[in-house]
Protein backbone atom coordinates (compact mmCIF):
# COMPACT_ATOMS: atom_id res chain seq x y z
CA UNK A 1 0.00 0.00 0.00
CA UNK A 2 3.06 2.28 -0.15
CA UNK A 3 2.71 5.18 -2.58
CA UNK A 4 5.17 4.37 -5.36
CA UNK A 5 3.83 6.18 -8.37
CA UNK A 6 3.19 9.89 -8.87
CA UNK A 7 1.30 11.49 -11.74
CA UNK A 8 3.64 14.12 -13.20
CA UNK A 9 1.40 15.22 -16.08
CA UNK A 10 -1.98 14.60 -17.68
CA UNK A 11 -2.72 14.99 -21.38
CA UNK A 12 -5.62 14.63 -23.74
CA UNK A 13 -5.66 14.52 -27.56
CA UNK A 14 -9.01 15.90 -28.75
CA UNK A 15 -8.30 15.19 -32.44
CA UNK A 16 -6.46 12.02 -33.35
CA UNK A 17 -3.01 12.82 -34.71
CA UNK A 18 -3.06 16.47 -33.63
CA UNK A 19 -1.65 18.32 -30.62
CA UNK A 20 -1.61 17.08 -27.04
CA UNK A 21 -3.27 19.33 -24.47
CA UNK A 22 -2.09 19.34 -20.85
CA UNK A 23 -4.76 19.27 -18.16
CA UNK A 24 -4.39 19.78 -14.41
CA UNK A 25 -7.28 17.53 -13.40
CA UNK A 26 -9.68 15.06 -14.96
CA UNK A 27 -12.82 13.25 -13.79
CA UNK A 28 -12.83 9.71 -15.11
CA UNK A 29 -15.96 7.58 -15.25
CA UNK A 30 -16.16 3.85 -14.64
CA UNK A 31 -15.52 2.00 -17.93
CA UNK A 32 -15.02 5.36 -19.63
CA UNK A 33 -12.29 6.98 -21.70
CA UNK A 34 -9.96 9.76 -20.65
CA UNK A 35 -12.08 12.95 -20.77
CA UNK A 36 -11.82 14.91 -24.01
CA UNK A 37 -9.54 12.34 -25.61
CA UNK A 38 -9.71 11.28 -29.29
CA UNK A 39 -13.12 12.88 -29.76
CA UNK A 40 -12.48 13.34 -33.48
CA UNK A 41 -10.49 11.70 -36.26
CA UNK A 42 -9.79 12.80 -39.81
CA UNK A 43 -10.64 10.10 -42.29
CA UNK A 44 -8.03 9.56 -45.01
CA UNK A 45 -10.37 8.42 -47.74
CA UNK A 46 -13.38 6.20 -46.96
CA UNK A 47 -12.74 4.27 -43.72
CA UNK A 48 -15.95 2.30 -43.34
CA UNK A 49 -16.63 3.94 -39.98
CA UNK A 50 -20.32 3.96 -39.07
CA UNK A 51 -21.32 6.36 -36.31
CA UNK A 52 -24.64 4.55 -35.78
CA UNK A 53 -22.93 1.22 -35.12
CA UNK A 54 -19.30 2.17 -34.38
CA UNK A 55 -16.65 -0.49 -34.63
CA UNK A 56 -12.96 0.04 -34.06
CA UNK A 57 -11.05 0.80 -37.24
CA UNK A 58 -7.27 0.53 -37.75
CA UNK A 59 -5.46 3.83 -37.24
CA UNK A 60 -4.22 3.62 -40.83
CA UNK A 61 -7.73 4.63 -41.92
CA UNK A 62 -7.15 8.08 -40.44
CA UNK A 63 -4.57 10.84 -40.65
CA UNK A 64 -1.98 10.05 -37.97
CA UNK A 65 1.66 10.65 -37.10
CA UNK A 66 2.87 7.17 -38.03
CA UNK A 67 2.51 8.12 -41.71
CA UNK A 68 1.69 11.82 -41.69
CA UNK A 69 4.48 13.35 -39.59
CA UNK A 70 3.80 16.87 -40.90
CA UNK A 71 0.77 16.96 -38.57
CA UNK A 72 3.19 17.57 -35.70
CA UNK A 73 3.97 21.01 -37.12
CA UNK A 74 0.41 22.16 -36.46
CA UNK A 75 -0.43 23.62 -33.06
CA UNK A 76 -4.03 23.03 -32.02
CA UNK A 77 -6.21 23.67 -29.00
CA UNK A 78 -9.79 22.60 -28.37
CA UNK A 79 -12.44 24.46 -26.41
CA UNK A 80 -14.98 22.05 -24.93
CA UNK A 81 -17.76 24.57 -24.33
CA UNK A 82 -17.97 25.56 -27.99
CA UNK A 83 -16.44 22.45 -29.66
CA UNK A 84 -14.01 24.84 -31.36
CA UNK A 85 -10.61 23.73 -32.60
CA UNK A 86 -8.06 26.48 -33.24
CA UNK A 87 -5.22 25.56 -35.60
CA UNK A 88 -1.92 27.39 -36.01
CA UNK A 89 1.08 26.54 -38.16
CA UNK A 90 -0.35 26.82 -41.68
CA UNK A 91 -1.05 30.40 -42.65
CA UNK A 92 -3.13 32.54 -40.33
CA UNK A 93 -4.67 30.85 -37.24
CA UNK A 94 -8.06 29.37 -38.03
CA UNK A 95 -10.92 28.26 -35.79
CA UNK A 96 -13.37 25.48 -36.64
CA UNK A 97 -16.58 24.62 -34.79
CA UNK A 98 -16.46 20.83 -35.00
CA UNK A 99 -20.09 20.58 -33.92
CA UNK A 100 -21.08 21.93 -37.33
CA UNK A 101 -20.79 20.52 -40.82
CA UNK A 102 -19.18 23.78 -41.99
CA UNK A 103 -16.55 23.61 -39.26
CA UNK A 104 -15.69 19.99 -39.98
CA UNK A 105 -15.45 20.71 -43.71
CA UNK A 106 -13.21 23.68 -42.95
CA UNK A 107 -10.75 21.47 -41.07
CA UNK A 108 -10.87 18.87 -43.84
CA UNK A 109 -10.11 21.59 -46.39
CA UNK A 110 -7.12 22.73 -44.35
CA UNK A 111 -5.79 19.16 -44.58
CA UNK A 112 -6.29 19.16 -48.35
CA UNK A 113 -4.02 22.19 -48.54
CA UNK A 114 -1.54 21.24 -45.81
CA UNK A 115 -0.73 17.61 -46.65
CA UNK A 116 -2.10 16.89 -50.16
CA UNK A 117 0.52 14.23 -50.79
CA UNK A 118 -0.64 12.20 -47.77
CA UNK A 119 -4.25 11.91 -48.86
CA UNK A 120 -5.52 8.65 -50.31
CA UNK A 121 -8.98 10.11 -50.85
CA UNK A 122 -11.22 12.87 -49.56
CA UNK A 123 -10.47 13.82 -45.93
CA UNK A 124 -13.48 13.91 -43.63
CA UNK A 125 -13.67 14.89 -39.97
CA UNK A 126 -15.48 12.24 -37.93
CA UNK A 127 -16.98 12.83 -34.50
CA UNK A 128 -17.04 9.99 -31.97
CA UNK A 129 -20.52 8.93 -30.86
CA UNK A 130 -21.17 8.38 -27.13
CA UNK A 131 -19.18 5.53 -25.55
CA UNK A 132 -16.70 5.46 -28.42
CA UNK A 133 -13.32 7.10 -29.04
CA UNK A 134 -10.80 7.00 -31.89
CA UNK A 135 -8.08 5.29 -29.84
CA UNK A 136 -5.40 3.13 -31.46
CA UNK A 137 -6.49 0.10 -29.44
CA UNK A 138 -10.13 -1.03 -29.12
CA UNK A 139 -9.50 -1.35 -25.38
CA UNK A 140 -7.34 1.79 -25.11
CA UNK A 141 -9.35 3.62 -22.49
CA UNK A 142 -6.50 5.37 -20.62
CA UNK A 143 -2.82 5.22 -21.55
CA UNK A 144 0.02 5.48 -19.05
CA UNK A 145 3.67 6.32 -19.82
CA UNK A 146 6.49 5.64 -17.35
CA UNK A 147 9.01 8.50 -17.47
CA UNK A 148 11.79 6.14 -16.36
CA UNK A 149 11.18 4.01 -19.44
CA UNK A 150 11.48 7.12 -21.61
CA UNK A 151 14.74 8.00 -19.82
CA UNK A 152 16.05 4.52 -20.62
CA UNK A 153 15.29 5.09 -24.31
CA UNK A 154 17.21 8.38 -24.07
CA UNK A 155 20.20 6.43 -22.76
CA UNK A 156 19.91 3.88 -25.57
CA UNK A 157 19.81 6.59 -28.24
CA UNK A 158 22.14 9.10 -26.61
CA UNK A 159 19.76 11.99 -27.32
CA UNK A 160 16.84 13.64 -25.48
CA UNK A 161 13.46 11.97 -26.01
CA UNK A 162 10.28 13.97 -25.39
CA UNK A 163 7.72 11.80 -23.50
CA UNK A 164 5.04 13.31 -25.73
CA UNK A 165 6.32 11.12 -28.58
CA UNK A 166 4.35 8.35 -26.85
CA UNK A 167 1.08 10.32 -26.71
CA UNK A 168 -0.02 9.04 -23.30
CA UNK A 169 -2.74 10.36 -21.04
CA UNK A 170 -0.81 9.87 -17.79
CA UNK A 171 2.91 10.48 -17.35
CA UNK A 172 4.09 8.86 -14.13
CA UNK A 173 7.24 8.79 -12.01
CA UNK A 174 8.44 6.44 -9.28
CA UNK A 175 8.71 3.18 -11.23
CA UNK A 176 11.85 1.48 -12.47
CA UNK A 177 12.39 1.53 -16.25
CA UNK A 178 9.81 -0.69 -17.97
CA UNK A 179 8.32 -1.81 -14.63
CA UNK A 180 4.91 -0.77 -15.98
CA UNK A 181 5.06 -3.71 -18.40
CA UNK A 182 4.99 -6.14 -15.48
CA UNK A 183 1.92 -4.49 -13.94
CA UNK A 184 -0.63 -5.97 -16.36
CA UNK A 185 -3.48 -7.30 -14.22
CA UNK A 186 -2.69 -5.02 -11.27
CA UNK A 187 -4.93 -2.24 -9.94
CA UNK A 188 -3.77 1.22 -8.88
CA UNK A 189 -5.81 3.66 -6.82
CA UNK A 190 -5.77 7.48 -6.65
CA UNK A 191 -6.62 9.50 -3.51
CA UNK A 192 -10.13 10.15 -4.87
CA UNK A 193 -10.89 6.42 -4.96
CA UNK A 194 -10.37 6.22 -8.72
CA UNK A 195 -9.13 2.75 -9.64
CA UNK A 196 -7.34 1.80 -12.84
CA UNK A 197 -6.72 -1.80 -13.86
CA UNK A 198 -3.66 -2.21 -16.05
CA UNK A 199 -4.87 -4.27 -18.99
CA UNK A 200 -2.35 -4.28 -21.80
CA UNK A 201 1.19 -3.37 -22.79
CA UNK A 202 1.49 -0.77 -25.54
CA UNK A 203 3.41 -1.80 -28.65
CA UNK A 204 5.12 1.25 -30.07
CA UNK A 205 4.87 2.18 -33.75
CA UNK A 206 6.76 4.55 -36.04
CA UNK A 207 4.77 7.53 -34.73
CA UNK A 208 7.29 7.64 -31.85
CA UNK A 209 10.05 8.41 -34.36
CA UNK A 210 8.50 11.83 -35.03
CA UNK A 211 9.75 14.74 -32.92
CA UNK A 212 6.48 16.21 -31.59
CA UNK A 213 7.12 19.87 -32.41
CA UNK A 214 9.23 19.84 -35.59
CA UNK A 215 7.53 16.88 -37.28
CA UNK A 216 10.95 15.47 -38.22
CA UNK A 217 11.63 11.74 -38.10
CA UNK A 218 14.92 11.76 -36.25
CA UNK A 219 15.27 8.32 -34.62
CA UNK A 220 13.92 4.75 -34.65
CA UNK A 221 12.45 3.99 -31.25
CA UNK A 222 10.59 0.73 -32.06
CA UNK A 223 13.72 -0.77 -33.61
CA UNK A 224 15.83 0.42 -30.66
CA UNK A 225 13.46 -1.17 -28.14
CA UNK A 226 13.48 -4.41 -30.12
CA UNK A 227 17.26 -4.47 -30.37
CA UNK A 228 17.77 -3.75 -26.66
CA UNK A 229 14.86 -5.58 -25.06
CA UNK A 230 13.49 -8.04 -27.59
CA UNK A 231 10.11 -6.29 -27.77
CA UNK A 232 8.65 -2.92 -28.82
CA UNK A 233 6.61 -2.19 -25.70
CA UNK A 234 6.65 1.01 -23.66
CA UNK A 235 3.72 2.13 -21.54
CA UNK A 236 0.43 0.41 -20.79
CA UNK A 237 -3.31 0.78 -21.23
CA UNK A 238 -5.66 0.81 -18.26
CA UNK A 239 -9.39 0.42 -17.70
CA UNK A 240 -11.30 2.62 -15.25
CA UNK A 241 -12.90 0.12 -12.86
CA UNK A 242 -13.98 2.74 -10.30
CA UNK A 243 -14.55 6.33 -11.33
CA UNK A 244 -13.05 9.37 -9.64
CA UNK A 245 -10.85 12.41 -10.05
CA UNK A 246 -7.20 12.42 -11.01
CA UNK A 247 -4.89 15.42 -10.71
CA UNK A 248 -1.32 16.29 -11.51
CA UNK A 249 0.81 15.35 -8.49
CA UNK A 250 -1.53 12.60 -7.24
CA UNK A 251 0.00 9.45 -5.81
CA UNK A 252 -1.17 6.11 -7.19
CA UNK A 253 -1.04 3.10 -4.90
CA UNK A 254 -0.94 -0.49 -6.11
CA UNK A 255 -3.84 -2.12 -4.25
CA UNK A 256 -3.92 -5.54 -5.88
Amino acid sequence: MTALIHVSALYRYPVKGLSPEPVERADLETSGFFPGDRLYAIENGPSGFNAVAPRHQPKTKYLMLMRDEALARLRTRYEDATATLTVEGHGEPQAFNLDTEAGREGLADLMRRFIPGSLRGEPKVLAAPPQYRFTDSPTGYVSLINRASVAAVEDYLGVPVDPLRFRGNLLVEGLDPFAELEMVGQVVEAPSGLRLKITKRTVRCAATNVEPTSGIRDCDIPWTLDARLGHRDLGVYAEVIAGGALAKGDALRVVR
